[in-house]
């Protein structure tokens, strides 16, 4: 098996635990013709000499290099994952340009799947209607979730403590937590604004701010620094000991594919609060799990998480059920077992 993408300070660690070979192509997540342009042409010229009968892509724009590459290289099965939309947050003239690039990496690819029922449907709905070629793995979701490596254990909660300590946090604190990237599209500034409105609590923000892509207002990043109940700490290779340092996690994303977060931290024990998107309002049954709510709401948001704080018996049902759903639906294994026979199934049929 070989992984292409581009370098970055996480690779060497990449490929130690997952035992692959690795290619680097320059790709770029923003809209670079001419680079792109180039990234095709590398890719075409490392699947040729590596001549794969599967080529698998993640992200849109790995989508777009990566089924161009693998068509114009005759690769008998070309898959694409449908791991998020940004065309779901846009409209006018950009919105109509990203639509026809989706259209384009699907109508080279064999295969595409969409890895949540909602993001299928959408699709469906909106811009591509064709059920020969699309399909959700498993109970969606891109790779499942590794249950034995996202479990609590003493070194974890050990390293829990001094987290909490080294930011000030004390043993009475409550704490919410968010993991990604530090951005607008990610409910950023509802998250902080509302955090005037809840002065009792904690916020452990972890997760680098990217301000190329979707910038915060001036005025939440001054309160990100300023706020002493505002934890920010950056990017994180491991966020397991952040998330058991928490007590629950807060994600007010506007759009998802199927969130890794989420079932992260229910794996580790933590009622969510996420929003009615897609993916997110799969691994979530509100009031059950977590609590869902609707996107760009600072006071829905805000009550959410009151109600975390103040019902004890909500938040210990929740947090009871957490774990066992995750394990049941999205175990890394299930989702496996379910791609390796799809591999199969299409290998027979097309080589």
């Amino acid at each position: 098996m070989v992984a292409v993408s581009a370098n970055g300070p996480e690779i060497a660690d990449f490929k130690n635990e997952e035992q692959v070979r690795h290619r680097a192509i320059p790709l770029s997540r923003k809209i670079t013709p001419f680079q792109d342009l180039y990234c095709i042409y590398k890719l075409y010229r490392l699947i040729r000499e590596e001549r794969p009968h599967i080529v698998h892509s993640h992200t849109p724009k790995a989508g777009l290099i990566g089924m161009i590459s693998a068509y114009l290289a005759r690769v008998p099965i070309r898959l694409h994952t449908v791991a998020g939309l940004p065309l779901m947050e846009t409209n006018g003239v950009k919105r109509k340009v990203l639509v026809l690039v989706e259209k384009m990496v699907y109508s080279f690819a064999t295969k595409i799947y969409p890895n949540s029922f909602a993001m299928k449907a959408f699709i469906e709905n909106d811009f591509y209607s064709r059920p020969d070629k699309m399909k959700v793995i498993g109970n969606g979701s891109s790779n499942g979730i590794n249950t034995d490596f996202f479990n609590k254990s003493d070194d974890l909660q050990a390293l829990a403590i001094k987290i909490r300590n080294e930011l000030g946090i004390t043993p009475h604190d409550k704490v919410a937590v968010f993991v990604g990237r530090v951005t607008g599209d990610k409910g950023i500034n509802e998250l902080v604004k509302g955090m005037k409105d809840i002065p009792s609590l904690k916020l452990l923000l972890v997760g680098p701010m990217e301000e190329d892509l979707d910038p915060l207002d001036k005025l939440v990043v001054e309160e990100i620094h300023n706020n002493d109940n505002i934890k920010w700490v950056g990017f994180q290779n491991d966020v397991r000991p952040y998330l058991i340092a928490s007590d629950f996690l807060v994600f007010p994303s506007y759009r998802e594919g199927f969130p890794n977060v989420p079932m992260q931290a229910g794996a580790l024990g933590l009622p969510c609060i996420v929003t009615d998107i897609n993916g997110c309002n799969e691994i979530i049954d509100d009031e059950v799990n977590g609590l869902i709510i609707p996107s760009k709401d600072k006071e829905a948001l805000v009550e959410a998480i009151l109600r975390l704080l103040n019902d004890q018996g909500l938040y210990e049902g929740m947090k009871a059920k957490a774990r066992g759903m995750i394990e049941q639906r999205y175990a890394q294994g299930v989702i496996w077992n379910a791609l390796e026979e799809e591999y199969s199934k299409l290998y027979n049929q097309y080589v």
